[in-house]
């Protein structure tokens, strides 16, 4: 009995080992199966995963790569704004040049001067590089003669202008000076006024010559000359009187030369040519009726005082 019990205990001892056994090797095998199944599938998904990654940072490369143009184009609206700002800074310099006073272009003075004398009413036009005299310094002076004397058959003749061109005026010439002169005498009558205190000495014998009515622009006037010679220097002077407003006027036009000689090239000065500029002198000359002012004012006060 001891002995069957033994035995089957010990068959089913073996039995429980071998289902033992079996269900290991079955646990085994379905564990080593899953085991293995989910391994591939691990690398399956790491292979996936890598090739996600790897897409995910290729896209990423790119994205960057596309990015820097998309920087570069952000940048720009703020490079295209600063270039209106850089455009307008041009447009901001007429402003501060405005802002500062414009510098006075100088005017262009004229070629001309106008004279005038209140107390004999007389007043010319004379170009502007010619020199004026007024007063006691009006006395004209030519070298060949020195003091060109006043022409009135009455004294008591007073200097009122000259004018005396530039002694640069003709150059590689014998021009030596040139003036234009008016002087007023109201000592004389209108009758005396006609003649000259010396006669014209223009003729070659030395004859005298008639004095001669003259238009000098819308005046009719009385005319004589004088024609003076040193040894190397000549002097040509030509008198003109006007009577106006109880007054004798004299206009003197007076020219001096170098001599006959042409030495080195120097030509004769055209005397026609220089007279006739100081005959546009005269001509612009007028003259203001001082004496019918001075009368109406003195009625004016008499009759004021009347009253």
């Amino acid at each position: 009995m001891t002995t069957a019990w033994k035995s089957t205990n010990q068959k089913s001892t073996s039995r429980e080992c071998l289902n033992r056994e079996f269900e290991n090797q079955a646990t085994n095998t379905i564990s080593g199966t899953t085991l293995s199944s989910w391994s591939r599938q691990q690398k399956l998904a790491m292979i996936a995963g890598f090739a996600i990654l790897g897409l995910l940072l290729a896209v990423s490369a790119c994205s960057k790569q596309s990015s820097k143009p998309a920087l570069v184009g952000t940048s720009s609206p703020a490079a295209t704004s600063a270039t209106p700002a850089a455009a307008a800074t041009p447009a901001t310099i007429p402003a501060t040049v405005a802002s500062v006073p414009a510098r006075k272009t100088p005017k262009k003075r004229p070629a001309n001067v106008t004279y005038s004398d209140a107390n004999s009413g007389v007043s010319f036009v004379y170009p502007r590089k010619a020199l004026l005299t007024s007063g006691d310094k009006a006395q004209p002076w030519l070298t060949a003669v020195g003091d060109v004397p006043m022409n009135f058959v009455q004294p008591g003749g007073v200097a009122v202008a000259t004018v005396a061109l530039p002694a640069d005026s003709y150059p590689g010439t014998d021009f030596e000076s040139a003036f234009f002169n008016v002087s007023v005498n109201r000592g004389t009558s209108e009758q005396e006024c006609e003649h000259f205190a010396f006669v014209d000495t223009r003729d070659a014998d030395g004859e005298s010559i008639d004095a001669e009515k003259v238009k000098i622009g819308s005046d009719d006037m009385e005319m004589t000359s004088n024609f003076s010679v040193s040894d190397v220097k000549q002097a040509e002077t030509r008198y003109y009187h006007s009577y106006e407003n109880g007054a004798c006027y004299e206009y003197v036009l007076g020219l001096g030369t170098e001599g006959f000689a042409t030495e080195g090239g120097i030509e004769h000065i055209n005397r026609d040519q220089v007279f006739a500029k100081l005959e546009k002198i005269m001509a612009t000359v007028k003259i203001t009726p001082v004496g019918q002012e001075h009368e109406a004012e003195q009625a004016a006060t008499g009759m004021t005082g009347g009253r």
